[in-house]
């Protein structure tokens, strides 16, 4: 486990994110351990939590199109105005 003051921390917390995404990362104050910094990926491992719908929701989906359905207007449901 990779140990940071808050110092260290304070003054790089990019370093500590990139630690913390190999392993858990424990940070001291006056060199006691006082909070853990973990990948989410870690944490859900740890309490058995899986992705909440939000997240899910959030996530760009890939989507395979056919360019026959988009140069066809097969897609397009709009009323034709004349």
């Amino acid at each position: 486990m990779k140990l940071l003051s808050s110092r260290e921390f304070n003054r790089d917390v990019s370093l500590a994110k990139r630690a913390a995404n190999v392993e858990p990362v424990l940070i001291t104050d006056r060199g006691r351990p006082t909070h853990v910094l973990m990948s989410i990926a870690d944490y859900r491992r740890l309490t058995g939590e899986g992705e909440s719908i939000l997240e899910v929701l959030a996530m760009p989906q890939l989507v395979e199109l056919d360019a026959g359905d988009a140069s066809d207007g097969a897609w397009d449901h709009r009323e034709k105005v004349d």
